[in-house]
């Protein structure tokens, strides 16, 4: 029998369900304000861990490689959606630890994210709404002016399973895809239905400019001052990845100069931003929790999906969603001494 723990909930009730229903999986919910003495017992006697994102989980529980030196018996790890930066993939491999996620799961709904907060401050939709609120009438619907997508270029950067739909949907509108992703390769830009330019290229061509790749050593204050300075003045700024990727005293500098149009920000550096936060100061930047994910479509997914995928791991199979391959003779050596049987292939 497979222990596997998870932490208060799992996105949405069709993970323990699912899980439930396999006779091989026995599934311990903790929660936070249980005893730490228990509840690391109850860890260091687990065989899988399903984390919750980074940002609702205490920083003692991130799978860091002290975490896996108190949890000898872990085989593997899951997080609840395609981000796994709280993880120390490294320190996983070297101990044998499989790590999976669910990317492409939230694929649709962060991809219509963007396009939602593409349109909003293209065609000042954010902008009306507040003035439209207020008392004084010193406006006219001729002070804000907007403009279609129609024609335009969008510049993705990181052409993944969210980049990807992103640049399916755009085409609906008519735009121009270009993309910047160094790991993959010409077929692939073609196949995803996008141009494949340098980084500072797509900076200073783009009408808009989305980040969707994912938060690393490599990603960490990839776009900065210099990279918003090559920006057209009436370009938009969009960011649903991770906080961190860009440099947010930059993007504010770059709003209150007047050398970006505006920005749709769904991700900061400390979430939920505090209300006083710099850039809640501009007309021209929507603000969203990191929810761009966060449907009831997206949540089922994330559940279903890693539900599935612990069954496959712990029946000894290969999962769909493998964020370091290379693991696996080693995994394969603890899961066969660990469960008592071979892995299936």
């Amino acid at each position: 029998m497979a222990n596997l723990v998870y932490f208060e909930n799992w996105m949405d009730p069709i993970g323990p369900e699912t899980i439930s229903a396999s006779s091989s999986i026995e599934l311990m919910k903790m929660l936070f304000s249980d005893d730490p003495g228990q509840t690391w017992r109850v860890l260091e006697t687990a065989h899988g861990y399903q984390c919750l994102p980074s940002t609702e989980t205490e920083e003692q529980f991130y799978p860091s490689a002290d975490f896996l030196t108190r949890c000898p018996n872990l085989l593997a790890i899951s997080v609840s959606g395609a981000g796994y930066d709280m993880v120390d993939v490294d320190a996983c491999t070297e101990a044998g630890v499989l790590v999976a996620n669910q990317s492409g799961a939230n694929a649709e709904s962060v991809a219509q994210h963007v396009i939602g907060l593409m349109l909003s401050l293209a065609k000042q939709i954010i902008q009306t709404d507040r003035a439209i609120r207020r008392v004084d009438r010193n406006w006219t619907r001729w002070d804000y002016v907007g403009s279609e997508l129609t024609g335009r270029t969008l510049g993705i950067i990181g052409l993944g399973k969210v980049g990807r739909r992103l640049a399916e949907i755009a085409k609906v509108f008519s735009m121009n895809v270009i993309a910047y992703d160094p790991y993959i390769t010409d077929d692939d830009f073609i196949e995803r239905g996008a141009m494949s330019v340098t980084l500072k290229d797509l900076m200073s061509k783009s009408d808009f400019v989305s980040i969707n790749c994912p938060l690393t050593e490599e990603t960490r204050g990839m776009i900065g001052e210099p990279e918003f300075d090559a920006m057209k003045p009436s370009a938009i700024f969009i960011s649903t990845a991770r906080g961190g990727i860009h440099d947010e005293v930059a993007l504010e500098n770059a709003i209150a100069t007047k050398r970006l149009a505006g920005a749709g920000v769904d991700v900061f550096n400390a979430e939920p931003p505090a209300h006083d936060h710099p850039l809640m100061r501009f007309e021209n930047v929507i603000a969203s929790p990191h929810n761009a994910g966060v449907t009831t479509d997206c949540m089922f997914n994330m559940a279903k999906w890693a539900a599935d995928q612990w069954i496959n791991i712990f029946d000894g199979k290969r999962p769909q969603r493998f964020i370091n391959p290379e693991v696996w003779p080693k995994f394969s050596e603890r899961y066969s001494e660990i469960m008592g049987r071979p892995v299936a292939g």
